[in-house]
């Protein structure tokens, strides 16, 4: 078991759950709800069970060492996440969960090249081609009848 908690692909899975069912419960918590307001709930709950685990793990001190340049960067990380999540509310105000979320993994397509494009990361062909074939998926997805 403890293999499996130090593996970036069971993390990864985990998240990829979590992620579906942040959809589905957030396309049932926005009926009737303006977005920004079910966002800013969303991000409260985010906010206070962080900070509950940070406490609980022991690890608050470390809040303090966190660099200059590491702290810019979680802070435009967090912006855009904030951006994401109210983008992502107002689609789920919008649409159906089953074309919001193969859209919104777009993302997907964009870390790659992103990645490959700003960090000098790079991907083997057959990598690309499946990042290919997420943006069709995608695509195909959000576009159906």
């Amino acid at each position: 078991m403890s293999a499996l908690l130090l593996s970036w692909r069971f993390w990864a899975l985990l998240s990829a759950v979590f992620a579906a069912l942040t959809a589905i419960l957030a396309k049932l918590g926005v009926a009737g709800v303006p977005s920004e307001v079910a966002t800013f709930l969303r991000t409260l709950v985010v906010a206070a069970l962080t900070a509950a685990i940070v406490v609980a793990t022991g690890q608050a001190a470390a809040l303090g060492q966190v660099s200059g340049r590491s702290a810019l960067f979680l802070v435009l990380s967090g912006l855009a996440t904030g951006a994401s999540w109210l983008c992502y509310f107002r689609a789920l105000s919008l649409g159906d969960a089953a074309r919001v979320a193969p859209l919104d993994k777009l993302s997907v397509v964009l870390v790659a090249l992103f990645g490959a494009l700003l960090l000098g990361e790079s991907l083997a062909p057959v990598s690309w081609l499946g990042v290919g074939l997420i943006a069709l998926g995608a695509v195909l997805v959000a576009s159906g009848g």
